[in-house]
């Protein structure tokens, strides 16, 4: 597939303040249409501050941009009709509404092309949420409010998407799920950036890794290179 310069996600030199407590020390990084990339390492090591920084969450300096446009300085709203979307890891979702009320949320209209995804693609995807549709969001399992916040997110049409500890908590079966689900957003043209602490599933179908320690990158390649350094796993990523 054809990569398109104006959906490139850039991060030069990023600087992130909680704060007087100084959390991101100089992060560049670059993710491009339709790539997964994985954003690894272990707790507090910075990967949800990059990606909120990068959504407008928090305030960076630096450089962050998405094609010709510079994000920081930009509002979360403004960022996300840019064509980046946010999964957030504590799954976001409204209790007390149903699940077909959730994902309707999620829309929002675009005018420069039919939208990617469907009430129907949601389901079918997830066939669990069918059978919920009716149903308030706040009494579903941890595992079918995960496929909800992802998919309501996808009916917002993003371009990029940033998914923070998808399969955190998550059954097996279902973390199954969820690797086929971000398979499939490849396969729509979606560029993923995913956090994730399991390595097998990062490895499995991410095309280039990012490992973070103490706010810096201290890593970057393929899983192929990641796997065969075994210095960088056990000094960053194995408790």
């Amino acid at each position: 597939m054809s990569q398109d310069p104006n959906k490139t996600l850039r991060l030069e030199n990023v600087h992130a303040f909680y704060g007087k407590s100084h959390v991101l020390h100089g992060v560049s990084m670059e993710l491009r249409s339709g790539e997964i990339v994985s954003l690894l390492g272990r707790n507090g090591s910075g990967r949800s501050t990059t990606v909120k920084t990068i959504m407008g969450q928090v305030d960076g300096s630096g450089s962050v941009r998405f094609g010709e446009r510079e994000l920081l300085g930009l509002k979360a709203y403004e960022i996300a009709q840019l064509g980046l979307g946010y999964v957030p890891e504590n799954r976001d979702i409204f209790p007390k509404l149903t699940v077909h009320q959730n994902l309707m949320l999620g829309q929002k209209s675009r005018t420069k092309r039919p939208p990617r995804w469907s009430f129907e693609d949601m389901y079918r995807m997830f066939p669990r949420l069918k059978e919920r549709q009716h149903t308030e969001a706040g009494v579903l399992s941890g595992g079918e409010q995960q496929m909800l916040t992802l998919c309501r997110t996808l009916m917002g049409d993003p371009d990029l998407i940033m998914i923070d500890e998808p399969t955190e908590g998550l059954a097996p079966k279902i973390v199954e799920l969820v690797a086929e689900y971000l398979k499939e957003l490849k396969r729509r043209g979606l560029a993923v950036l995913l956090v994730e602490q399991k390595l097998a599933i990062a490895l499995e179908i991410s095309e280039r890794c990012y490992v973070m320690g103490h706010g810096r990158i201290v890593f970057e390649g393929t899983p192929a290179d990641l796997r065969a350094n075994a210095y960088v796993r056990k000094e960053w990523l194995e408790v």
